[in-house]
């Protein structure tokens, strides 16, 4: 239980000079370091600006890795960048390499993208290549098991030869006919490894709203997007677009290609880039089409409708994520996530952890629903 004392410390740090409280020589160095962010003297003027004082903000951004922990860095980060204009003093080498790298900063640097000068550019790319580094660490691996193991699955051989059979999936689908008085597992039904393919066994195609607010969601697919496009199996196709469609394919080996690739902001055209995608699109019943939008269409919405009836009636497994970020889904057009429901196509939110559950769950053909409603994933429902 919190002590009144320590009640005390804490009210002084959110307040200032506003609250009477001793502090340790520890506490004032954090207090320096939230009054330099929020200003000094009392709540009402805790505000303040950091002018061009580059190498001040440069000790700033190490002195609260010093005094805080990293998510609440994070915290501070974010607020100097929306608030204090430290977005301009990103474009300075030196303090660039002072931040705390994280997603949010890697979309403050895409955001940046077209003015960083060339002398900040190299710092920048070191910067979103940790992130994406850290990232790869953490997703790839789950992504690239679900994947291969959907793939195994969808083209398992259920009368293999003798030298095919997989025994430990042949045993475990047949211990219920273990036969005590021959002490053996008499296998019903024989399960091979699947043959392998000679050619592509999937298609994936990821088209990606360029809007401000998809910043995060950009992050992540173009990681997921590089992942996938390593597996063999599996010809991946990476499409940003806003009024302009964008093909980012050949970047695919390297997610900080792809996330420098990016202009963020400008109008939406969806209509413009599905008609780009579909021309794309060589087995229908063999692809997945992965829309990643806040389907805010600034182009034309019943065409756009209506190619997405004629993919689905195709065979394409379409599916719409309003955002694959942790932050959870922006504002969207729930009035289009409605009509695209109408026609079997779901569109809901999903977290990047959820995300090689999804592809598992398409490559398989299973109902992207009912994975949905087991993840506890509220799905946009059709118009009523």
């Amino acid at each position: 239980m919190m002590t009144a004392e320590e009640r005390m410390r804490r009210w002084r740090l959110v307040l200032g000079d506003a609250c009477q409280c001793p502090l340790s020589a520890a506490d004032k160095k954090r207090d320096a370091a939230l009054a330099f962010l929020y200003g000094g003297g009392n709540a009402k003027d805790r505000r303040g600006g950091y002018g061009d004082s580059a190498p001040s903000v440069s000790r700033w951004l190490g002195d609260i890795r010093a005094y805080f922990p990293e998510s609440t860095v994070q915290v501070l980060q974010q607020d100097a960048l929306e608030r204090r204009n430290l977005k301009a003093l990103l474009l300075n080498p030196e303090l660039l390499a002072s931040v705390k790298p994280d997603v949010r900063l890697v979309t403050e640097l895409m955001s940046l993208s077209g003015v960083i000068p060339e002398e900040t550019k190299a710092t920048a790319r070191q910067v979103v290549r940790s992130v994406v580094d850290e990232l790869m660490q953490r997703l790839e691996e789950p992504l690239r098991s679900a994947v291969s193991g959907a793939l195994d699955r969808a083209t398992r051989n259920n009368r293999p030869r003798h030298a095919e059979i997989d025994w430990n999936a042949t045993i475990r689908a047949n211990l219920q006919h273990w036969q005590e008085e021959y002490h053996a597992i008499i296998p019903h039904k024989l399960i091979g490894y699947g043959r392998k393919a000679r050619r592509v066994q999937r298609e994936v195609v990821l088209c990606i709203d360029q809007s401000g607010s998809m910043a995060e969601s950009i992050v992540y697919s173009g990681i997921y997007g590089a992942v996938m496009a390593s597996l063999p199996a599996v010809a991946t196709r990476i499409v940003f677009f806003d009024t302009a469609v964008v093909d980012m394919t050949d970047s695919c080996a390297d997610p900080v290609d792809i996330l420098f690739g990016v202009q963020l902001g400008g109008g939406t055209d969806i209509n413009r880039a599905v008609s780009y995608c579909r021309q794309c699109i060589r087995e229908p019943r063999n692809t997945i089409f992965v829309l990643i939008s806040d389907l805010y269409e600034g182009g034309v919405e019943r065409e756009l409708l209506q190619q997405a009836a004629e993919m689905k009636e195709s065979g394409v497994t379409m599916i719409t994520l309003l955002a694959l970020s942790d932050s959870g889904a922006p504002a969207y057009d729930r009035n289009l996530g409605a009509k695209l429901a109408a026609l079997g196509i779901p569109s809901f939110a999903c977290t990047p952890d959820q995300f090689p559950g999804l592809m598992a769950t398409a490559i398989r053909r299973e109902d992207i629903g009912l994975w949905a409603a087991k993840q506890d994933i509220a799905v946009i429902p059709a118009e009523s």
